[in-house]
């Protein structure tokens, strides 16, 4: 694991292997953790940067709010200090928030982009509720309640019982996130602006990865509406809800692993 000084804050990262650039940012909730097996799988063929997002994990908190762009930035710094001037990026949920952010602010320092169980609108007045009611949680020193709700919905249904172990480690994860971390992320989601726009005019190559089970994003209703570019692809789990990389491993590795070599070809 390595560290850096983001605003005069400290920043976790971690980068194993070699080859061709593929940057894992995780979502809300989450740490560079969660990308532990998928991270060990790719090694062998690319270069693979993880951190924990600013607010998560051991990397501090920068701001009150933490804006897409800032978590972007954060990223770019990621890059820098990995030697690294282009890499694949692919962003789960709040990930694929910031890698939408980091190709609007810095498009000639990615081959390719994935969002992976994520969505490129922003939030809808249901769901800025629902954060700012997370955000009163935390401030009432109830954050365990967040965490008793959000993490079982993480999965699908039908994978609760088999994959109970993750479920727990899962919560570990989510429970080490500080509620100040909380907050701030929390505020930049509800901020973000729609960027649909610019994934439909993309050139670059581009993999939407969704699970049918998914509780947050939801299947029939959501993922329809996410523009497709010419270079780009639907690609959908059907025994997965939120986090496809743990509930259809094999399936997700098979995915990234195409994508993957066909983003590193390109320059553009």
């Amino acid at each position: 694991m390595e560290e850096l000084s983001f605003k005069e804050k400290t920043i976790r990262y971690d980068v194993q292997g070699s080859g061709p650039a593929v940057f894992l940012l995780h979502g809300y909730l989450e740490s560079l953790e969660i990308w532990e097996d998928f991270a060990q799988e790719l090694a062998g063929e690319y270069k693979v940067i993880r951190m924990d997002l600013p607010g998560h994990g051991k990397s501090q908190v920068v701001d009150d709010v933490h804006s897409m762009e800032l978590l972007a930035e954060a990223a770019r710094q990621v890059l820098d200090a990995a030697g690294v001037d282009r890499c694949t990026l692919v962003g789960h949920s709040l990930g694929g928030y910031v890698t939408l952010a980091f190709l609007d602010l810095y498009p000639g320092r990615l081959n390719g982009f994935s969002l992976f169980h994520s969505h490129p609108f922003a939030d809808k007045k249901q769901v800025r509720e629902k954060r700012q009611g997370e955000i009163d949680l935390v401030r009432q020193g109830r954050k365990d309640e967040i965490f008793d709700v959000n993490v079982p919905k993480l999965f699908a249904d039908d994978n609760l019982q088999a994959f109970s172990p993750q479920v727990e480690w899962v919560r570990g994860i989510a429970e080490s996130t500080p509620g100040e971390g909380i907050i701030a992320n929390l505020r930049g989601m509800m901020e973000r602006p729609d960027r649909s726009g610019l994934v439909a005019s993309t050139t670059k190559p581009f993999r939407m990865v969704a699970g049918k089970k998914d509780k947050y994003i939801n299947y029939q209703t959501v993922v329809p509406a996410i523009p497709i570019p010419q270079k780009g692809e639907l690609i959908a789990l059907e025994n997965s809800g939120h986090l496809g990389f743990i509930e259809e491993k094999a399936r997700s590795l098979e995915i990234f692993r195409h994508f993957l070599a066909e983003a590193a070809k390109n320059r553009g």
